[in-house]
């Protein structure tokens, strides 16, 4: 029995010999770096570092700014429209003396969405200027709103129907909405 116990311990010691035999091996052959043992043989296996793509995991790469582009905002365009209502002073038709002054007056719908200032203008179409500049300032007005356009004439010295028609116009120069017009008789002189 004691030849069996003995046996079992000489197994349970062979591991630990095998070591102490393999350490003497190595440092005797002048292996440093590789396998022990084993002179002339590669180094351990190293697995390599693990990638993404092109990017590391190890160190991460900085992201980017995002960049934000301001675009302009358009201006919309407004629309110019201006509706005829009706004649507030001197009817059509109206008889009048030669050389007589004449407050003509227009009830007026600015229809569009333009707001009118002081760059809008009515300009002569049509007929004699009645004793004034062909162009006007158009009275201010802003859009969906009702105005009254007054104009001072002059009547002509020629006896006769005289009509002097007016349309408006944006600063761009561009006639919009309805023409307006004063219509008058001037009487003939008396013998």
């Amino acid at each position: 029995m004691k030849a069996k116990a003995r046996e079992m311990k000489n197994l349970r010691d062979w591991p630990s010999a095998w070591f102490v035999f393999i350490l003497g091996l190595a440092s005797c052959s002048g292996i440093q770096n590789g396998f022990p043992g084993l002179a002339g043989q590669p180094k351990p296996f190293q697995p390599p570092t693990l990638e993404v793509g092109s990017v590391s995991l190890a160190q991460p790469s900085p992201t980017p700014e995002p960049t934000i582009e301001i675009l302009p905002v358009p201006t919309p365009q407004c629309s110019n429209l201006l509706t005829y209502l009706e004649d507030l002073t001197i009817p059509d038709g109206t008889v009048v003396r030669p050389g007589e002054s004449l407050d003509k007056r227009w009830l007026i719908q600015n229809n569009g969405s333009c707001n009118w200032n002081e760059n809008y203008r009515l300009k002569l179409i049509s007929g004699p200027p009645l004793g004034i500049s062909e162009e006007q300032a158009l009275y201010p007005a802003r859009g969906g709103t009702q105005a009254v356009i007054r104009i001072l004439f002059a009547a002509p010295d020629e006896p006769g129907l005289q009509r002097s028609a007016w349309q408006a116009y944006s600063p761009e120069g561009e006639a919009f909405g309805d023409p307006i017009y004063i219509e008058i008789s001037i009487e003939p002189p008396a013998p």
